[in-house]
């Protein structure tokens, strides 16, 4: 779960844009959304979920934001998904409490990085625990194809997140990668989640948060950079056309990644034509001169003029 920017500038704007003043003064209006996918560790699709459009609330004296919205979607959308037992990603902006109950409030999982600088609280019972030996620690060597690393992973449970008696307990893990040979720090991050954590699944409760990116790089930079065209604005309008248009950008991504996992003859002819836009180009390109009685046709003509091989079945 991640927001976006979508939509900025000084001279258009609507009832539902956001607001910033600029350094020389000038108010600038701007759209963003919370855009959640379904994602998972070493699967290269993700799979747009409805967007939550973060945008003025009645009755609020503050501007809406991500957290909020963030909060609204799962109100208002996870149970959709409980059947997935799912898992709420996120970056350090969600890691804190009000956010953490909605989760479980709505019966939810989440994994969710989690900064020393903004969780004072948490480090410093990690780091007390950590110097009586009560922190578990194991790591191995690992071989990236170009040189060897050292893995290292801590986890610890039932620690509170902020200070107070009311303050909700979770579970913290770490994964430090450092170069055999330099000892630099390659990567290194923390997690926090509500799912007890062992010596056994620990690696797994990582990649699963790590998988977060996935929404930025699988998600929003294909809207962005692949063909979508998500920041270009189709029109604004006085009202909800640019949240609707957003929306079906959104829809057609949902499209095209459902027919990548359903249709063979999809997924022959994007692998042959290697990036999407290439493929949005020719679709337009042949329905600009051909009339075709179907989508299946379409593809079927792609398919022979482009010379494939036969489909194994």
């Amino acid at each position: 779960m991640d927001g976006t920017e979508y939509f900025c500038s000084c001279k258009l704007g609507c009832e539902n844009c956001l607001h910033r003043k600029l350094r020389n003064e000038e108010i600038q209006n701007y759209h963003t959304a919370i855009a959640p996918a379904m994602v998972a560790p070493g699967n290269p699709q993700v799979i747009p979920l409805p967007p939550e459009f973060i945008t003025p609330q009645d009755g609020a004296e503050k501007q809406d934001c991500e957290r909020n919205a963030s909060k609204r979607w799962i109100e208002s959308r996870l149970s959709h998904f409980i059947h997935f037992s799912p898992i709420i990603l996120g970056d350090d902006l969600f890691a804190n409490q009000p956010f953490c109950e909605t989760v479980l409030d709505n019966e939810g999982h989440f994994i969710l990085v989690c900064k020393p600088d903004s969780h004072s609280t948490l480090y410093s019972w990690i780091d007390a625990i950590a110097q009586a030996g009560g922190v578990e620690t194991f790591s191995f060597r690992n071989w990236n194809g170009k040189h060897g690393e050292i893995v290292q992973y801590r986890f610890l449970n039932d620690v509170p997140l902020r200070a107070g008696e009311d303050a909700l307990r979770v579970n913290w893990c770490e994964i430090q990668i450092t170069h055999e040979d330099t000892g630099e720090i390659i990567y290194r991050n923390a997690f926090i989640t509500d799912l007890l954590v062992t010596r056994k699944n620990v690696q797994e409760i990582v990649r699963c948060g790590r998988a977060r990116w996935k929404v930025e790089n699988e998600n929003y930079n294909v809207l962005k950079t692949k063909g979508y065209h998500l920041e270009h604005n189709f029109g604004h309008g006085s009202q909800y056309l640019s949240m609707t248009l957003f929306t079906l950008n959104v829809l057609a991504f949902l499209l095209h990644t459902t027919l990548h996992l359903s249709d063979k003859t999809y997924r022959h002819i994007r692998k042959e034509l290697g990036r999407r836009d290439n493929f949005f180009n020719d679709v337009r390109a042949l329905t600009r001169y051909l009339l075709f009685d179907s989508w299946s046709n379409l593809l079927r003509f792609m398919f022979i003029q482009l010379e494939l091989e036969p489909i194994p079945d």
